[in-house]
């Protein structure tokens, strides 16, 4: 027995011996070193979409198309092709929407590559991000009071009186201020993005007027649109002659609207929308009662249908409606 306990006790010493042998706690590790925290903080931001939009551009497309451009404090890329003319007409300068490249293959796209053989030479731009359209911070709202019903009351009574109680806690702690901070942040980034998209058409009419082209025309699609007639409203530039609409529309929350600004336009303006679509011919129509009502004699409209599975045959026949408002040909008399 006596050994039997003897080896009991050796084999739990043995168990033991490792636990014991094992290094002590580790110390607390120093502190992460000061070049790391420092290299975390000096990381630059991401790139804008567009930005990257415009570099993928950059490699695939041809660098004689390619010019850099500057807008104030941003170096941004436009696709030139010149007239394929001894004596262009001029310039058509388009304005892709949001989310859309130079080269985007509804109307940007087609637009810019088959104008140079009708006598109009294209500018297509890259625009920034949107930065008003980013998804807004929520206001937190008020925690609810709960009140503790009367120690005689009902369960009914209860939640009658809880009610109001808890209404009038919820009025009392809303934050009007936080909402007013709110929509002149959203303000002050539309302004900021108008500036921006300002600057870039200022650098597009500069390139243009350097080819020494007799006459620009602005060309928006979509939200783009948008900001090709706005650039009209606020800065009258000179050099411009006409402005061209296809399926404009006004970014989300922007003021003012694009309804009320065409109207108040100076030159002369071509707007083309899709009958099939609710909303754009609602739009549209709305537009063509505030130049009726402006009298304005300038505003030209122009109704087409899309057409489903036949992409190219939809961009060809938009592409024939601009060259004839653009150069209209003669009409033949007829011979007595």
């Amino acid at each position: 027995m006596s050994s039997l306990r003897l080896a009991l006790a050796a084999l739990c010493l043995s168990s033991a011996l490792p636990v014991l042998a094992a290094d002590p706690a580790p110390a607390s590790k120093p502190a992460e070193s000061a070049p790391d925290v420092q290299q975390s903080e000096a990381r630059q931001p991401l790139p804008e979409r567009s930005q990257e939009d415009a570099a993928a551009l950059e490699r695939q497309l041809p660098t004689d198309e390619q010019q850099q451009l500057q807008a104030g404090d941003d170096t941004f890329l436009a696709l030139w092709k010149p007239a394929n003319s001894s004596d262009p007409s001029g310039v058509v300068i388009i304005v892709p929407g949001a989310g859309e490249t130079a080269d985007w293959p509804l109307a940007v796209g087609p637009l810019r590559h088959k104008l140079p053989d009708t006598h109009w030479a294209s500018l297509s731009l890259s625009l920034p991000d949107i930065r008003s359209e980013a998804s807004q911070a929520r206001v937190a709202e008020p925690e609810k009071t709960t009140t503790a019903p009367a120690p005689n009351s009902s369960s009914k009574d209860a939640s009658t009186t809880a009610k109001p109680i808890e209404q009038a806690a919820s009025i009392g702690t809303e934050n009007p201020d936080a909402e007013v901070q709110s929509n002149e942040g959203f303000e002050a980034m539309s302004k900021a993005d108008a500036e921006r998209i300002f600057a870039r058409i200022d650098a597009a009419l500069a390139f243009a007027q350097q080819q020494h082209m007799r006459s620009i025309v602005l060309l928006g699609h979509g939200t783009g649109g948008y900001w090709a007639t706005r650039y009209l409203n606020e800065k009258h530039p000179t050099p411009v002659q006409k402005l061209i609409l296809v399926s404009a529309q006004t970014p989300a929350q922007v003021q003012p609207d694009l309804n009320q600004l065409t109207p108040t336009l100076s030159v002369e303006l071509l707007d083309v929308f899709y009958k099939d679509k609710p909303l754009m011919r609602k739009a549209a129509l709305q537009r063509l009662q505030a130049s009726k009502r402006m009298n304005r004699s300038n505003f030209n409209q122009l109704g087409l249908f899309a057409i489903p599975g036949n992409r190219e045959g939809e961009q060809e026949q938009l592409f024939r409606r601009v060259r004839g408002w653009l150069s209209p040909q003669p009409v033949d008399k007829p011979s007595h």
